[in-house]
C-alpha cells in the first residue's frame, strides 16, 4: 500500500503554523533553506528538505499537512 502524497511543498503559512512564528519570517526562513539547497528562486522547498533544514521530523510535518488540505 503506497502512501497518499498530501503535499509536496511547503510555504510561508505552514512554516508559520508548524513554528508559531510569522508568516514574514517564514518567507526568510524558505528563502535561507533555498541557499542552503542550491535552489533558484522560483523552485519550490520540499517537506524533506524543510525537515531536514529545520530539525522537525518529517512525520509532524506530513501530520499536520494532511489535516490543513
Amino acid at each position: 500500500y503506497k502512501m497518499k502524497i498530501v503535499r509536496a511543498c511547503i510555504f510561508p503559512k505552514d512554516v508559520h503554523c508548524l513554528t508559531g512564528r510569522s508568516e514574514r519570517y517564514g518567507r526568510k526562513l524558505l528563502q535561507d533553506i533555498k541557499k542552503h539547497f542550491g535552489k533558484q528562486p522560483h523552485q519550490f522547498v520540499t517537506v524533506e528538505e524543510f525537515a531536514e533544514y529545520s530539525g522537525i521530523k518529517e512525520e509532524i510535518i506530513t501530520n499536520y499537512l494532511s489535516q490543513v488540505s
